[in-house]
């Protein structure tokens, strides 16, 4: 199974009914555009503690755990960018200004669609606190001392922490330190933003992580710097 591809189609499934078409359009070209790091190494995750798990069956969870990375790696770069027009004229500044506020709905609705994804599994609470220190890192970056890009890359990394505890969720398990480790050393070499999936995340199979009962750790404890 190409796991980038199933996480992709999932991803662009659960936005299919997203209106205006305007807004549609800015949505799936963003995912199409996306590295599936996330959404591969959650698949990744549920299929090293059991390989017998069905992974087409539960794309869509990873498909939430991109979504909710895709809307949030948006807003970072509309806020830094600030693609908004003052005092611009003209038919060409206003055509900027609309784009602008479609992907700001549209990163919107992906951390929303994501979130929906994710209901009603063990990796709700970690995906609330995903989006907390998200926010809580951009408005720290506006200190004059901050560390600028620990901050941004911070998003990847507990995303990545999210990954690990939403596949292991999918199958009825707790991530591994073994698996909670190997998503701090993908976002320590991937930093701000993730080369294509499959450059970054290695094959994993159960005999890899050690995933016994016994050895796992629970969902919500503190995995990230950034986690309350």
């Amino acid at each position: 199974m190409d796991r980038a591809a199933s996480c992709r189609r999932a991803a662009r499934d659960a936005v299919a009914d997203v209106e205006s078409s305007q807004l549609h359009d800015v949505i799936t070209d963003t995912l199409e555009g996306a590295s599936m790091t996330p959404g591969v190494l959650t698949l990744e995750s549920a299929a090293a503690i059991d390989p017998t798990a069905d992974l087409e069956s539960i794309a869509h969870r990873a498909a939430g755990v991109q979504l909710i990375y895709e809307g949030l790696r948006l807003t970072r770069t509309l806020a830094h960018e600030e693609p908004w027009i003052v005092g611009g004229d003209g038919d060409a500044d206003a055509d900027a200004d609309d784009e602008a506020d479609l992907e700001i709905l549209a990163a919107d609705i992906l951390v929303a669609r994501g979130f929906y994804l994710l209901a009603r599994t063990d990796a709700a609470g970690k995906a609330v606190r995903t989006v907390r220190a998200f926010g809580r890192d951009q408005s720290l970056r506006d200190q004059s001392d901050a560390d600028v890009e620990r901050l941004d890359a911070n998003l990847e990394r507990d995303v990545l922490e999210l990954a690990v505890v939403t596949g292991a969720a999918t199958v009825g398990a707790t991530p591994t330190a073994e698996l909670l480790a190997l998503a701090n050393e993908i976002s320590d070499a991937a930093g701000v933003d993730f080369p294509p999936a499959e450059e970054c995340i290695p094959a994993l199979d159960s005999s890899e992580t050690d995933a016994t009962a016994h050895e796992t750790v629970r969902s919500d404890r503190a995995t990230s710097a950034t986690d309350p």
